[in-house]
């Protein structure tokens, strides 16, 4: 009996070890994973010749995803998110809503967050809260004949778009639970305030505000 306790006690204490330096000052964390981007789409209207209330909407896209992170203290860290291009399609919207797809365009997001981390850095479980800047890159935009249709394109002189990149602000909230010393799992839920503008070959163009959901998750490693 006395062998018993004192075998679960020395793995108690080397359990509580291995948590020792899970999130401490200096540590290097990275994630792989997956993140859903879902647009809160505030359209404003296609300038003229249009109809009146010509608006559209962009579609959600879900990527592979990942992240590096660097504590700067045992509650402060920096964290910059990575994906894979997520591709959006652009649909009707307002008066042309029901018309389907107007095109589509593909965006990398660079982001930069300073996160707060609760807790003691061994703990299991560690909420954060952060705030950060973005800049979004669209590129690889596409048209349909929708488009062509609604704006005087034809097939052999379409109507291209191009959408501008723009920088934006986000607010996070999330949490890490530590398996042991070295794996855990990363959840998130960010809110991103990106505006922008698309703009037609026909000489229109039309304000967006984007304003993504943003909801991560990824399996992570302490090196």
């Amino acid at each position: 009996m006395k062998n018993t306790m004192r075998i679960a006690t020395a793995v108690a204490a080397l359990a509580a070890c291995g948590l020792a330096n899970a999130q401490t000052a200096g540590s290097w964390l990275g994630r792989v994973g997956v993140t859903h981007l879902a647009p809160d789409v505030d359209s404003g209207n296609l300038s003229a010749p249009s109809f009146p209330n010509t608006k559209v909407d962009a579609k959600s896209s879900t990527q592979l995803s990942g992240g590096i992170t660097y504590m700067l203290t045992d509650n402060l860290a920096l964290d910059v998110p990575l994906a894979t291009p997520f591709k959006h399609d652009l649909v009707g919207d307002g008066a042309i809503a029901g018309v389907g797809k107007l095109g589509s365009t593909k965006a990398i997001p660079a982001t930069l967050l300073l996160q707060y981390r609760f807790n003691a850095a061994n703990a299991s479980f560690r909420p954060y809260v952060a705030a950060g800047v973005t800049y979004a890159h669209f590129f690889g935009e596409k048209t349909t004949a929708t488009l062509n249709g609604l704006t005087g394109g034809t097939q052999a002189n379409p109507t291209t778009a191009k959408v501008d990149d723009k920088f934006g602000v986000l607010a996070q909230l999330g949490f890490v639970y530590n398996f042991n010393e070295r794996w855990f799992v990363d959840a998130s839920y960010s809110k991103s305030f990106l505006k922008t503008r698309i703009h037609l070959s026909s000489g229109q163009s039309i304000s967006v505000k984007l304003n993504p959901n943003v909801f991560s998750l990824g399996v992570g490693y302490r090196f």
